[in-house]
């Protein structure tokens, strides 16, 4: 039976309303509706999801299934009883077609979150997140390199003289064969390609780097959520004693009231949750303080290759290079609060107590940046670095009112340290 033509076209506008915006009230509520009304009304959620299906996946997108790469390249509903979504995969020259409910996406993205609730709506498990072996990456193919003509890539980590990189926009992976110096995990550089070769099947390129840039967003990493943990409330904190006048940094965080606490997700690739032991940043800080450097770098620069996200991995980066390099230990640094402040939003209020523990990581990495502002010199920056820690964290687990003294003192750093001497 055919739907009457004004029906249609009324419900046709709510698809495009909800399709236009995937935070909109209309996004949710339809996504909502077609969980609830499952097997009731099997045709209707189906062709619901199909619609927001070619709304949030964007073709052709770089996927996997079971494991293996692949590139999906279309979508359908074949409209037969008991068939659902078919999604089109391509693999090397061939071709063939799956449920949309078996193709996995990139975690987080619109694209798997919506096959999340799909699969939710089939009656099916969720995926599980961990798998025996890690899926295969993807890697660039013939057609997205050409010689001579200038390409963005994602460095994923370092070596000494290669980058392992992802195609700016895409999930694919070249190795840049070249000059490492200052680029880390997160940066996005710019290369003309002089030569391209595969070995053992992985593809390769080589070429000089004309430019570097930090941007977060255009990483296209899913943001790490941040779960409210109550209010924190300066009446609950210790100022000191009664007697003792109040620190000035304390006294507008005081006078500013309560605040919302929040824990910034941690992601540590490869860390098992029923492990207690399981720890590969321990791990790599055990390797530094037995005097295997170049172990405690290799093993963080896969952590980052894995997961961008890993902000403890930049932070014992930075910390690695603090010594004999401050200029690219602040490199390391400034990514890991880069990326974690695009998960905070600029306009983030909120307090990030040391006490929760997932909070940590970006702590370092912020401390870190102060420190080496101060290193170098940039005594305005690592005032207001300072100033932005007591201000996430005021029970200043990490000394950062000591060091805002030394710098609104005017001290420098050779000051400070022959102080302590």
């Amino acid at each position: 039976m055919k739907t009457p033509p004004k029906k249609a076209s009324k419900k046709k506008a709510k698809l495009s309303r909800a399709a236009a915006d995937p935070r909109s009230a209309d996004h949710v509520a339809l996504v909502e509706g077609v969980a609830e009304r499952g097997a009731k009304d099997d045709v209707a959620g189906l062709g619901d999801f199909e619609t927001q299906a070619r709304t949030d996946i964007r073709l052709p997108a770089d996927a996997h299934v079971i494991g293996e790469p692949v590139t999906v390249t279309a979508l359908r509903n074949p409209g037969l009883p008991h068939v659902a979504l078919l999604a089109t995969c391509q693999r090397g020259e061939n071709t063939y077609e799956v449920g949309l409910a078996d193709v996995t996406f990139a975690s987080g993205s619109p694209a798997a979150q919506l096959v999340s609730r799909y699969r939710a709506w089939l009656g099916l498990p969720a995926a599980s997140a961990q798998t025996a072996t890690a899926p295969r990456p993807h890697k660039v193919a013939s057609e997205d390199i050409v010689i001579g003509k200038s390409v963005e890539l994602i460095v994923l980590a370092c070596k000494s003289n290669a980058l392992r990189c992802r195609l700016l926009g895409t999930a694919r992976e070249v190795t840049l064969r070249t000059a490492v110096r200052d680029a880390v995990p997160g940066s996005i550089i710019t290369v003309t390609p002089t030569k391209e070769w595969t070995h053992a099947r992985h593809p390769y390129i080589s070429g000089s780097i004309s430019s570097t840039r930090c941007d977060a967003f255009a990483l296209g990493l899913t943001p790490l959520a941040l779960h409210q943990q109550g209010d924190w409330d300066p009446d609950d904190e210790y100022w000191g004693e009664e007697e003792e006048p109040v620190d000035d940094w304390a006294k507008p965080i005081i006078a500013r009231g309560k605040r919302p606490m929040f824990e910034l997700e941690q992601v540590i690739p490869g860390a098992d949750p029923d492990d207690f032991d399981s720890d590969p940043i321990l791990e790599a800080a055990e390797l530094r303080s037995a005097g295997d450097e170049r172990g405690a770098y290799d093993l963080l620069m896969n952590l980052l290759a894995k997961d961008l996200r890993c902000l403890d991995a930049h932070a014992h980066l930075g910390n690695l290079e603090f010594e004999r390099n401050p200029k690219q230990a602040l490199r390391h640094y400034e990514m890991g609060t880069t990326i974690g402040g695009a998960s905070l939003g600029k306009d983030f209020d909120g307090v990030l107590a040391w006490g929760l523990i997932d909070n940590r990581p970006f702590l370092r990495c912020l401390h870190g940046v102060g420190l080496c502002a101060w290193r170098l010199g940039d005594l305005r920056v690592a005032k207001a670095v300072f100033t932005k820690m007591l201000w996430l964290n005021p029970s200043d687990n990490q000394g950062a009112r000591f060091n805002l003294a030394a710098v609104e003192a005017g001290k420098t750093w050779e000051e400070m340290e022959g102080e302590e001497a």
